[in-house]
């Protein structure tokens, strides 16, 4: 991957300088160039053009947006409303992230969303104890992470 996005900007700065056109609209110009040259290579590449991975990069970002968004928006529902009526709970999550960078990263993400905190991790780092605010249904909290959290984190790391 990195040497697709080095060889692209290569390809750029090369178009940039073959038109004397040292501009911000040269170097776009030369980076699709590059993208499209990389597009019509990418037999050479091992694995998929590294656009797959940023895009999932960026799909990863637009979730953890939505959802710090409508999970701000319910626990200020919650601390709103004049009777308190939320079930906290703490579960135990089972995860099938593997390595030590994609757990965090779900911890991560698990805590920066309101209403959800990992409290501990155990020691091969495949079970999460999370405290979570309002709980209607376990299954469906733990489905709701491996669905969209985990999906993405696994999208990112392993494509």
């Amino acid at each position: 991957m990195a040497f697709q996005i080095l060889l692209n900007l290569m390809i750029a700065f090369l178009w940039m300088f073959l038109n004397n056109d040292w501009t911000a609209s040269g170097f776009i110009v030369g980076y699709v160039l590059g993208i499209a040259v990389l597009l019509a290579m990418r037999r050479f590449f091992d694995g998929r053009l590294y656009l797959g991975k940023v895009w999932a990069i960026v799909k990863l970002a637009g979730l953890l947006l939505r959802e710090l968004v409508v999970s701000s928006y319910i626990v200020v529902k919650a601390v709103l409303r004049p009777n308190l009526n939320i079930r906290p709970a703490i579960l135990m999550y089972h995860t099938e992230l593997e390595s030590d960078w994609e757990v965090a990263v779900l911890i991560t993400l698990l805590c920066l969303t309101p209403g959800s905190v990992v409290l501990e991790v155990s020691k091969d780092n495949r079970t999460l104890y999370i405290h979570a605010m309002d709980i209607q249904d376990v299954e469906q909290f733990g489905a709701n992470i491996r669905n969209t959290f985990e999906r993405a984190i696994l999208e990112v790391t392993r494509s």
